[in-house]
């Protein structure tokens, strides 16, 4: 799957997610299902990948396995609880256990040690994708899904947007792009933290990704004579003008 897809149902706005998994065939299925709900998604498959991730990209929920070649997840999680891991990530991450340890004692730690949710092994792609959703809207304010800026209105839980009355025709990429864009306006935003925020670590940082999706998004908001409202700022970056 790609970025020039288009959005397709309600999943929420753009995050990013990260899965802790050393089962292939596993680790695969969930990526698989999470990308196609429109979540960028990136995968480690122990401990010691899992941190290297975790020290540099922001992720919004983390989808662990408790038994991993390296260690067990619930030092990780503790970690992560007790801001003891160095980088973007601390104890407000959302954290989804997956494992095949079925008992009540592993489950009450798991639960102790600041899992948000566990989820036993086998389960249905279906259920875990329902649970992803129920913990990402943990905290949300009854508003925090529909941006306003002037005549542009983007509705993360329904996945579209206007300017004005026109309806906007975005891929996820440039819906997620726009979005980072108007909980930003007027300020200066690199390529590299729309691919930080926006694309999952499979995004190339050396190709012109960012550019063509910025490009194409400008041209879908400006049609008819409507003022453009992204600007390229030379070796800075991009802004969403407010209009005047």
């Amino acid at each position: 799957m790609n970025g020039d897809e288009s959005v397709e149902g309600g999943y929420g706005r753009t995050m990013r997610l990260l899965v802790v998994e050393d089962e292939e065939d596993l680790v695969e299925a969930v990526r698989l299902h999470l990308i196609k709900a429109g979540y960028a998604t990136d995968v480690a498959y122990d401990i010691a990948g899992a941190e290297e991730r975790l020290q540099v990209h922001p992720y919004d929920l983390l989808l662990l396995d408790l038994t991993l070649p390296d260690g067990d997840g619930f030092g990780l999680c503790h970690a992560l609880r007790h801001d003891r891991l160095d980088g973007p990530n601390g104890p407000e991450l959302r954290i989804l256990m997956l494992t095949a340890r079925a008992g009540v004692e592993d489950r009450v730690r798991g639960l102790d040690e600041g899992a948000d949710d566990y989820l036993v092994k086998p389960f249905a792609l279906a259920e875990m994708l329902a649970r992803v959703r129920a913990l990402l809207r943990r905290d949300a304010g009854p508003t925090s899904a529909v941006l306003r800026l002037d005549e542009l209105t983007l509705d993360a839980a329904r996945h579209e947007a206007h300017r004005g009355e026109r309806r906007l025709e975005l891929t996820r990429k440039e819906f997620g792009a726009l979005e980072y864009l108007m909980t930003r306006p007027g300020h200066v935003i690199s390529a590299e933290e729309l691919l930080d925020h926006v694309w999952d670590e499979n995004a190339d940082p050396f190709t012109n990704t960012v550019r063509v999706t910025v490009g194409t998004l400008r041209r879908k908001l400006s049609r008819d004579g409507e003022p453009p409202l992204i600007e390229t700022v030379v070796g800075r970056g991009y802004r969403l003008r407010e209009e005047t």
